[in-house]
């Protein structure tokens, strides 16, 4: 499987938000940046832009983590997510969260279906904080930092 390397937009994105993460998980969990992570509904394992996972979460028995072991993926809108997104929501991700610099904006989708779809969704404009509920915990990013713009041509 091949990847395509972050454009410097997809990066600003995923170190300015995987920082605040790990501050905010403070070793009760654990934030994953383009790990291959097994979901039972996509027809392989995906690499997620960020994945947020459980505190105590384990590598299954192909050395990677599981559907179970995370508790939110955040993604960098961009062509072809929406599949991606139908599997997260079918292997019960409880959330995900599309980062779209183009619209400066946020989607935290929550209350995953088997049928592959979020049934809640919640828009929040750059500039306002993003709580993202974990089971008994929230995180909060703060998103004024999150680069805007289009991503660069044949990248993402």
């Amino acid at each position: 499987m091949s990847e395509v390397p972050h454009d410097e937009l997809r990066w600003g994105f995923v170190f300015d938000a995987a920082v605040q993460l790990r501050e905010e998980l403070a070793g009760h969990g654990r934030v994953l940046s383009r790990v291959l992570v097994d979901f039972p509904a996509a027809p392989g394992p995906l690499a997620p832009d960020l994945a947020v996972l459980a505190p105590g979460a384990v590598h299954g028995a192909r050395g990677r983590y599981g559907a179970t072991a995370v508790e939110a993926v955040l993604e960098l809108a961009r062509p072809g997510l929406a599949e991606a997104g139908r599997a997260y929501a079918q292997s019960g991700v409880p959330l995900y969260v599309v980062v779209d610099p183009a619209a400066r904006a946020c989607t935290v989708h929550t209350a995953p279906s088997p049928e592959g779809v979020y049934r809640e969704a919640e828009r929040v404009p750059f500039g306002n904080d993003l709580f993202l509920p974990l089971g008994d915990r929230t995180l909060v990013l703060r998103t004024d930092d999150f680069p805007t713009g289009a991503a660069a041509p044949g990248t993402a």
